[in-house]
């Protein structure tokens, strides 16, 4: 058994990536906002390390929003083919331009073209608004790569804490917690 959380978080997350149909880079991202109202979503890691979780998104959306007010999220990844699940909480930072710059140039052409026709979570009328956006995207871009748009970038999760929960017959499940101590990690167990 490792007591670093990170390396135990490869583990479990390499035998996801091997067992779980679809999306085993998907988690769920919690956040608040200013009365205190939370909001869920899914949303895909595509980074991960010491320094945080990192995913990518409009920065006008409102889950950007709820940040920015808020800068702390919990995140959850449910793999239900291995009956395992991890829960991180921790502050929130913006990735940097040269991070966002990079992961924005590995989408697909469709993805990247899409992130400059939508307005993330505001009302939208019908789809053709939408789709006719989209094309308008297309014919402004074509022939030529599609830079990040000023208003698209990733965010880290620093994990202030780190739970990994493995099923159990009878329910009587493991619960392993993490909580950040200085430079390293205290563990401890919790009842499940």
């Amino acid at each position: 058994m490792t007591t670093d959380p990170f390396a135990l978080f490869d583990t479990w997350y390499a035998e996801a990536r091997k067992t779980e149909i679809n999306d085993s880079n998907a988690m769920a991202l919690a956040t608040v906002d200013a009365s205190g109202q939370p909001s869920l979503r899914m949303v895909l890691l595509k980074g991960h390390g010491p320094d945080g979780f990192v995913f990518y998104t409009n920065r006008e959306s409102r889950k950007a929003g709820e940040l920015a007010g808020q800068p702390h999220a919990a995140l959850l990844f449910h793999w239900k083919s291995l009956r395992r699940q991890i829960r991180i909480e921790g502050p929130v930072s913006l990735a940097s331009d040269q991070e966002s710059d990079a992961y924005f140039a590995s989408r697909s052409r469709d993805s990247q073209l899409g992130a400059w026709a939508s307005d993330q979570s505001r009302p939208l009328a019908d789809r053709e608004t939408f789709e006719a956006r989209f094309a308008e995207m297309q014919a402004r871009f074509e022939g030529g790569d599609v830079p990040r748009p000023p208003h698209w970038g990733g965010y880290r999760v620093t994990p202030s804490r780190i739970e990994f929960w493995q099923d159990r017959a009878h329910r009587l499940h493991e619960r392993r917690l993490f909580t950040r101590s200085g430079d390293g990690w205290r563990e401890g167990l919790l009842y499940p």
